[in-house]
C-alpha cells in the first residue's frame, strides 16, 4: 500500500510498503505554512512497463490502469471510494513553474493564494535526451505516447506522479502538457451526506431569501437559477474529491525525527 502517515501536527510520512518515500515538515503558522520535501529513493511504480506497440494501439487507458493498480501493491488503493478518469487540461503553471523538478528536496507553499495546485515526481527525473525519453517523445509527436497516471491529494493541494515520469518529462520536451489519467480518492458515504446536507441549507436560505423579496418579473427566473444550480451540485458530489487519509505514524515525532536524521533531511530553524 502506498499510504500517508502523520506525526503531530506538522510532520507527515509518505510510504509504500513498509519503505519511506517522502517526508514533509510544515514551516511557519497562520493560513500559508510552507512544505518542505525529502523524497527518498525507492519508489516503485505499480505498473508494469508500456511496450511501444500498446501505446500505438486503440486502449481505453482509465480501464487498463484501473485493473493493473487492483492487481498492483504499492498503490494508494484501499478501502473507500475511488475514481479514475482522463485528464487532459490543468490549469496555467500546473507543469511549468509548479512542476517540482529538483531532486531530493522541495518547498511548497499549501494554501497561500488558492493553495499549490502543482505536480510532485516520487521519484528523480531523467534527462530530456535520455534514450528512454527519446523514445517516448517520438510517440509525444506522433500522439500516441501513454498518459502519465497522477494521483490527486487533496492534503498537498496537488498530484503525485504514480506511473510515467520519463513520459512527462518527454511531453514537456515537446512543448505539450502530459496527457494523463487522474486517480482520486472521493467522498464516502458519511462525508457525502455531511456536504449534501451543507449544500441543502444553503440552497434552502436561498430560496427563502428570494421568497422573502417582492415578486417581480425576473422572480421565477432566479428561482429556475437556484434549483438547477442545487441539482447540478448534488450531481456532482458522488464524484467530489475526498480528505487525504493519513494513519498515524508508529512512534510518532521521534520516530520521524530519526528518518529525517538518516535521509539528512533539513528545515529552516532546524
Amino acid at each position: 500500500m502506498l499510504r500517508f502517515e502523520r506525526a503531530g501536527d506538522d510532520r507527515v510520512l509518505l510510504r509504500q510498503g513498509e519503505r519511506p518515500v517522502l517526508l514533509g515538515r510544515s514551516v511557519g503558522g497562520g493560513c500559508c505554512p510552507d512544505l518542505y520535501l525529502h523524497r527518498l529513493d525507492g519508489y516503485r511504480s505499480p505498473l508494469p512497463p508500456l511496450p511501444s506497440t500498446s501505446m500505438r494501439s486503440a486502449v481505453n487507458w482509465p480501464h487498463r490502469y484501473a485493473r493493473r493498480l487492483e492487481e498492483a501493491e504499492g498503490t494508494p488503493l484501499r478501502d473507500g471510494r475511488w475514481d479514475l478518469s482522463t485528464r487532459t487540461v490543468f490549469q496555467p503553471g500546473v507543469w511549468t513553474e509548479d512542476f517540482v523538478r529538483d531532486w531530493p528536496g522541495g518547498r511548497l507553499g499549501l494554501y497561500c493564494g488558492g493553495g499549490w495546485h502543482g505536480v510532485l515526481p516520487l521519484r528523480r527525473l531523467s534527462a530530456p535526451d535520455a534514450p528512454r525519453v527519446k523514445a517516448y517523445r517520438k510517440h509525444a509527436r506522433d500522439g500516441t505516447l501513454a498518459p502519465v497516471l497522477i494521483w490527486w491529494v487533496d492534503y498537498l493541494d496537488g498530484w503525485l506522479i504514480l506511473d510515467g515520469h520519463d513520459r512527462a518529462v518527454a511531453a514537456l520536451a515537446e512543448d505539450r502538457v502530459p496527457e494523463c489519467v487522474e486517480l482520486t480518492q472521493v467522498l464516502n458515504e458519511e462525508e457525502w451526506r455531511r456536504e449534501v446536507a451543507e449544500v441543502t441549507e444553503g440552497h434552502e436560505g436561498r430560496m427563502a431569501g428570494l421568497a422573502r423579496r417582492p415578486a417581480g418579473p425576473g422572480t421565477d427566473r432566479q428561482r429556475a437559477t437556484l434549483e438547477r444550480a442545487y441539482a447540478d451540485t448534488l450531481a456532482t458530489l458522488p464524484y467530489s474529491a475526498g480528505p487525504t487519509r493519513f494513519l498515524p505514524l508508529p512512534g510518532g515525532p521521534a520516530a520521524w525525527d530519526t528518518l529525517a536524521a538518516r535521509a539528512v533531511f533539513q528545515c529552516p530553524g532546524d
